[in-house]
């Protein structure tokens, strides 16, 4: 469901997969072969929220004033609230990014963990634990990254074909 807040109406790109299930309101862009899934979450009120190309919101996700770039994952049921991922970085399940925090490229938020305010995980690393600690990626995670990314991308495209999704 897209709806209209304040006069901000979300946009979607034609080639992108949002379901029928999945509630964007207000100020939000979803770039091209993204992907946002049932019971995604993204709220645009008070700032914007921003899906990058081939980056993918999965079930039970919540975005709010969020800025994903592009080649993103974001795992089931993690909250990304006021925060920023960069390019080809993942974010586990059941994770949060709180407000202000930067999640630079190529990373790996772990599951259940917890990137406080206005922390900086650099770029090329793991971040794990609560509070989020981190240290360097190994070439398998940075792998591991592009694998999940590419998948999700295949997956949108299936469901799109299905006649799955937004109409």
């Amino acid at each position: 469901m897209q709806r209209v807040f304040e006069g901000m109406k979300p946009t979607v790109a034609e080639t992108a997969f949002v379901s029928e299930m999945a509630y964007l309101v207000g100020d939000v862009a979803v770039d091209g072969r993204a992907s946002v899934w049932p019971f995604v979450c993204l709220r645009g009120n008070d700032g914007g929220v921003t899906v990058g190309t081939e980056t993918n919101v999965q079930e039970f996700t919540t975005l709010h004033g969020a800025t994903l770039g592009d080649a993103v994952t974001v795992g089931h049921g993690a909250v990304v609230d006021y925060a920023t991922v960069g390019d080809h970085s993942l974010v586990g399940m059941q994770s949060a990014v709180m407000r202000g925090a930067t999640v630079e490229d190529h990373c790996i938020v772990a599951a259940n963990a917890v990137v406080l305010q206005d922390q900086t995980i650099p770029s090329g690393h793991l971040a794990y634990g609560t509070p989020a600690e981190t240290r360097p990626l190994t070439d398998e995670q940075l792998t591991q990254i592009n694998r999940t990314h590419e998948t999700y991308v295949e997956l949108a495209k299936r469901f799109r074909t299905a006649g799955l999704g937004r109409e």
